[in-house]
């Protein structure tokens, strides 16, 4: 029963306190301040271990698209300028951090065949500094953290066994039914307000889906969907798709001021 009333009690947390962008119900523990000195910290660092691309042309496409996404961002998720950086290296990925800080690889360059694909990608990391995505994962952790110190006070009296099967019980379930689902919640969140972003700054929304596409294509071997942090490629795809609907009409509104071309070399 003890167990119990902890896992419900972690629920209860774990769903608690503001809302996202979405209306889904976020934790948040840290003050914006502590986050993006944490993100400029973890950027200036990044910078100092990892190679920055001299690739001159891909860099100005980088940032033209940059560009064109992030003065659609509102000044609540970073009132300021952003820093953009290219990153030379073979890794399918990209970020944002809070304090306005973008990194992309040169890897995703491969599977982003335009603009609007990469304004895509940009548009999701973005998206996740919007939704205050870190915060809710430093909060979650830390909630979880403690729920698992509780559950350890209140089975002191039990034996070894009954304590080691409890914990790792609570371990497995903290995992894969809450901060799982809270991962891919926030990868679904990212993708949603993310196609808004792109579409908002000129970027066809379509390619949003097109780009999973290709993702699909170069990552075959993805985990089933329930044992991962992400949607499966399938999921996002699907849920892309509805919003075109919406978004489509915005990206016939906006004001296209900025023609980024992938370079052809």
């Amino acid at each position: 029963m003890k167990v119990a009333a902890v896992i419900i009690l972690s629920l209860f947390i774990l769903n608690a306190c503001t809302k996202s962008p979405t209306g889904r119900s976020q934790l948040a523990f840290v003050s914006k301040d502590k986050l993006e000195k944490m993100g400029t910290e973890s950027f200036e660092q990044m910078k100092q271990e990892q190679k920055i691309s001299e690739d001159k042309e891909l860099t100005q496409f980088v940032q033209c698209v940059a560009d064109a996404i992030t003065p659609n961002v509102s000044k609540e998720a970073h009132d300021g300028d952003w820093e953009v950086v290219l990153f030379d290296s073979p890794q399918v990925n990209a970020f944002a951090l809070p304090g306005g800080k973008i990194g992309v690889y040169t890897g995703i360059l491969e599977v982003t065949e335009n603009a609007d694909q990469l304004a895509a990608i940009m548009g999701h990391e973005v998206a996740h500094v919007i939704a205050n995505h870190s915060n809710e994962r430093l909060s979650s952790n830390q909630a979880a953290a403690g729920v698992q110190a509780l559950a350890s006070v209140l089975l002191a009296g039990q034996d070894e066994s009954t304590q080691q099967y409890s914990m790792a019980a609570l371990g497995v379930g903290l995992q894969y039914g809450v901060l799982m689902p809270y991962g891919r919640s926030h990868e679904t969140e990212a993708d949603i307000i993310g196609q808004e972003l792109m579409a908002m700054s000129g970027f066809n929304p379509q390619a949003a889906v097109e780009l999973w596409h290709n993702m699909a294509k170069a990552n075959k071997d993805a985990p089933p969907e329930f044992l991962s942090t992400h949607p499966s490629h399938d999921t996002r795809i699907e849920s892309l798709n509805n919003e075109l609907i919406k978004t489509t009409p915005i990206y016939k509104n906006a004001k296209k001021s900025q023609q980024c071309i992938k370079p052809t070399n």
